[in-house]
């Protein structure tokens, strides 16, 4: 999911926060205690994150001049955001649980887990975003993956609606606001630099690379510029917003990019090719801790190396098999895989019309799969989702497909990204599996029961990876006893290699940032085992060094969704049912793992 990983989100405030509450919540005393101060919270979180709010398209009404501004990340903004989040732990450590009914007691615990992992967190760690409020897992604030030219363009691009003169005079604001921002994140990159806190020199590299592009394109053709044209001359606004846009562009925005190519360019020469956070201050402590946050366990990494490797050779074996059933046995598994992936009878034209074709079938995926829920789910999502191309500035630092989220207002659809940088990533037998992931039954479905169900908004936009990754791999499974690969086994064969993939992760993870592994041997593992394109394990491995630990999330999840299952059906036998069992685990939201035996 393209997102940082939200600790428990920003939120719409008081009224729309009671509005929104399930109609299985109680009427307690001490329910509506909770409430309240779970409103007091997200009205807090509000305040200090405009850019959350748009994307949840909360940004109108009273929150409307949010819609013209972006985060605050100034050294007293994100101590502000830092000290909210250690009172906010206060004022709910000190709530009565005891006085709760099991929802409320569920989601009491969950806030209460997102905010304790991200107070010590912060309290331990003063560099990357933990120079935020991300606790730990992104230790370089200047990164190709989720800094500021890469997060405000897609907000303005994407999250940032505009239906009338005022979103359009709100973009024009946000884009006089982004030069802000990138000298803010200069300010806390020299902090960290002061530290010797400095990305690996491939990630510097691949950072100045997006910045570039970005940066190419003179000011009246920037996709900044574009963007606002192109949205207000479809709706008809009048304003002429070209010339506006191209000259905060000019003179905010570019100089405030060369700022940071600048900074970047400093590191650069001081930068080691050492891919692991291990380096780092407290390096070892800073990856347990993002292990911690990423996979909400405490399993050390030591034992999810071993967890991966195990698994890594389960799937190969599995993998192996059904590839001599296709008659591929010669070589290994990664050779044979690698065959398939040159194969051209599997491959789309690199070329417009192939990418449209490939955009074409994934529709019609996604339209059969979801004619098939409401035979395993009890519930189903409304909201819609859409498929789009990642814009092609992003491409290079992207990977190959990835989901964005509905906004609570219903306005907005939920988009599964998929990168057509070049189409011989993205052959005929793969593409199927990433769909599911993505869209339906995977992100899509979960995230948008989460926003539709009972729960209170504070929950509804609650995001642990283990368990969405968890969830998004668990239904990629699903897909091939629902049919989906009835009549594909090369697809079926593509199911296979992505959960090896989701061991492999684990491994080289780990690898990199507790056993001390280089990127090439990170790169060299992961093509010996997987096979595939070359390009596509540098864009996996680079981004593990980028977000230690998210990559262990996917495995340890979709585990506890099965073992959860299989609990059920030996519970229940024949009394079991799948439809059940899914609207059990999903209904109440993402939580941490450790909650999911609860339900």
């Amino acid at each position: 999911m393209d997102r940082r990983t939200l600790i428990f989100g920003t939120a719409a405030g008081a009224l729309l926060a009671g509005r929104l509450q399930g109609a299985g919540a109680t009427n307690s005393r001490g329910s509506k205690a909770l409430d309240a101060l779970f409103d007091r919270f997200m009205s807090e979180n509000l305040d200090l994150s405009p850019m959350m709010t748009t994307t949840l398209g909360l940004d109108g009404g009273a929150r409307a001049p949010q819609k013209s501004r972006l985060d605050d990340f100034s050294g007293a903004g994100i101590a502000r955001q830092k000290t909210l989040v250690s009172t906010q732990l206060s004022r709910l450590r000190q709530f009565d649980r005891g006085s709760l009914g099991p929802g409320d007691t569920t989601s009491y615990d969950v806030v209460l887990y997102s905010l304790a992992t991200s107070d010590a967190a912060n309290r331990a760690f003063d560099y990357g975003t933990a120079f935020s409020t991300a606790g730990a897992g992104f230790p370089y604030v200047l990164n190709y993956h989720d800094s500021s030219f890469i997060s405000v363009p897609a907000l303005l691009y994407s999250d940032h609606q505009i239906t009338d003169r005022a979103d359009a005079e709100a973009y024009l604001a946000r884009l006089s606001a982004f030069g802000t921002v990138l000298d803010q994140e200069i300010d806390a990159g020299r902090h960290d630099l002061a530290q010797g806190i400095v990305p690996p020199d491939f990630v510097v590299a691949r950072s100045l690379e997006q910045i570039r592009k970005l940066r190419s394109a003179a000011p009246a053709q920037s996709p900044l510029t574009h963007s606002i044209v192109q949205r207000t001359r479809d709706r008809g606004i009048p304003g002429g917003y070209a010339n506006a846009a191209a000259r905060l562009v000019a003179d905010q925005v570019y100089p405030g990019l060369d700022r940071q190519l600048a900074l970047l360019q400093e590191m650069r020469r001081v930068a080691t090719h050492e891919a692991g956070v291990w380096r780092l201050p407290g390096g070892d402590e800073y990856y347990q801790a993002s292990l911690t946050s990423q996979t909400t366990t405490d399993k050390p990494a030591a034992e999810i190396h071993r967890q991966g490797l195990e698994i890594v050779r389960e799937e190969s074996a599995r993998l192996d098999r059904l590839l001599r059933t296709q008659g591929l046995t010669d070589g290994t598994v990664a050779a044979r895989s690698r065959a398939l992936y040159e194969d051209p009878r599997f491959l789309y034209p690199n070329t417009d019309a192939g990418k449209t074709a490939l955009i074409a079938d994934l529709n019609h995926r996604v339209q059969s799969v979801w004619s098939k829920l409401p035979a395993w789910f009890g519930v189903v999502p409304k909201a819609p989702v859409e498929i789009r191309r990642v814009p092609a500035e992003r491409e290079s630092g992207e990977s190959q497909g990835y989901y964005s989220p509905p906004s609570l207002d219903g306005k907005r659809a939920g988009v599964y990204w998929i990168n057509l940088r070049d189409t011989a990533e993205l052959p005929k037998w793969f593409v199927p599996t990433l769909t599911y992931h993505e869209s339906i039954p995977g992100h899509h479905l979960q995230g948008s029961i989460q926003l539709e169900a009972g729960l209170p908004l504070i929950r509804k936009i609650a995001f642990f990876d283990a368990y969405v990754e968890g969830w998004a791999l668990y239904a990629e499974a699903l897909a091939t006893e629902m049919g989906e690969y009835a009549s594909d086994p090369l697809g079926q064969i593509g199911q296979v290699r992505s959960s090896l993939l989701r061991a492999v992760r684990m491994v080289v993870d780990s690898g990199l940032h507790a056993m001390r592994w280089s990127r090439e041997r990170g790169i060299r593992y992961f093509l010996d085992t997987m096979g595939g394109q070359h390009a596509t394990a540098v864009t996996e491995v680079e981004r593990y060094c980028v977000i230690p630990g998210q990559a262990c999330s996917y495995m340890l999840g979709k585990l506890e969704f099965l073992a959860g299952r299989e609990r059920e059906r030996k519970a229940l036998g024949a009394a079991f049912d799948i439809r059940r069992y899914h609207d059990k685990v999903l209904l109440p939201g993402a939580v941490p793992l450790g909650m999911l035996r609860r339900f």
